[in-house]
């Protein structure tokens, strides 16, 4: 995983975010030493949130059959 200073984001955003498209590699920012945030790709993320969004269902599923309240 890339890391770049939040400092060289603000100076180099558009070699950043080319480097980020080009190679789908997450990158971390950080900011005076510490992880700060993440920069993922648009399609990386929304798959990530689509797959957040299932593994949610499946829990609710899976809760609602150990306190049976399941229908049949």
């Amino acid at each position: 995983m890339k890391v770049e200073l939040v400092t060289n984001l603000k100076r180099q955003a558009t070699k950043i975010l080319a480097d980020l498209h080009q190679s789908k590699e997450p990158v971390l920012i950080t900011e005076h030493v510490q992880p700060s945030a993440y920069l993922v790709d648009v399609q990386d993320y929304e798959f990530m949130q689509r797959r957040l969004e299932l593994l949610e269902g499946l829990s609710r599923g899976e809760r609602a059959v150990l306190e049976v309240r399941t229908y049949s």
